[in-house]
Order: structure tokens, then sequence, then C-alpha cells
């Protein structure tokens, strides 16, 4: 199934302190199965992930989310950390990317605190999901069911809790990436 996303586009939504592996896994997998990626930030230049604890390596930004449509890509990937969508969630411009995914029914693929992101951009309510235990209450509270489970899928949308469930992440999220909107 080496090429099953062929001529698919994914960005991949991130700024400094993304969690390194929950980008480089998923990446490579997009990538074994067929997939372009993109890296799509605020910023501009090269940002730094955050390696477990400590800072890991730096990626090339490919695209301003300034300038990203989501008529562009085929899915979205949203690797999470703390820092990451802790900072991207307040941002205007990465909160209508998101939406515009979600407008077109297109999958989007978030992992750990990736669904801090999703509640600013108000497209967590009435969902099935699963995220960083941590961030439980905060997803309840803006409407989302929040279960604990390695992987969940919501009508594209898949969620998984930490670095652990990457593989049962990735295998679902390239599926949702096949299908294509919902």
């Amino acid at each position: 199934m080496a090429n099953e996303l062929e001529n698919k586009t994914i960005a991949i939504l991130v700024t400094n302190g993304f969690e390194q592996e929950e980008l480089t896994r998923p990446r490579r997998a997009l990538h074994d199965a067929g997939a372009t990626t993109y890296i799509v930030s605020p910023e501009s230049g090269k940002l730094r992930a955050w390696d477990h604890s400590d800072w890991g390596e730096s990626f090339s930004v490919d695209v301003a989310v300034a300038e990203a449509k989501a008529d562009d890509y085929d899915g979205l990937l949203l690797p999470g950390g703390v820092m990451n969508p802790d900072k991207l969630r307040r941002n205007p411009e990465v909160q209508r990317f998101v939406r515009e995914f979600f407008d077109a029914r297109k999958p989007v693929a978030a992992i750990c605190h990736a669904p801090w992101t999703l509640i600013d951009a108000g497209v967590v309510k009435g969902r099935k999901l699963t995220s960083y235990p941590s961030l439980q209450l905060d997803l309840q509270n803006a409407g989302a069911e929040w279960v604990d489970q390695e992987v969940v899928v919501d009508k594209g949308l898949v969620t998984s809790r930490r670095p652990d469930d990457i593989p049962a992440f990735n295998e679902k999220m390239i599926e949702e990436f096949v299908e294509g909107p919902h």
C-alpha cells in the first residue's frame, strides 16, 4: 500500500516547540504512503522541535499560514507538544486555516495537546475525541465528548493521546486521508 496517498498533499501545522516525534513519525508514514507534506506555520525560516525534555532538531517552514488555504491540501496534521498548540491556538490565521478544513469536511489528524488548537478554532463541539489527558476538561467545556482511547475517529477527525499511540494514530490517519472529505 505504498502509494495509497499518491497525489495527496498534507499540511502539517506547527510552530516552535512541537513534539518532534509527533511530526517525524506521522510524516514518515505519510511519505511512505506516497503523500507530499508541507510544513505550514505562522513563523518563517526554521522551527525548533521539542524532543521529550529538551530542544530537538530544526525544520524548515514551507508555507506561511497567512498564505495557506485548505483548498490546496487533502488533509491536515496537527502535532502536539505543550508549547506548540498553546502558541498556535490564539493565532487568528491558524484558527481560519483549521476551520477551512472542517468547513470543507477534509480529514484532520491531531495528537496529544494539538486539540487545544481545535478548541480555539471552534470545531470540537459535538465531536468525540481523545487527547493528552490534561486536556479532558478543556475539551468537555468546549462541548466535545472526551474518551480515553489510543485513537478515536469522528467524521474524518483522527485524535490520539500521546507518542505511544502513534502506530494506531498513523494507521487511522492514513485511512482517513485516503477516504478524503467526509
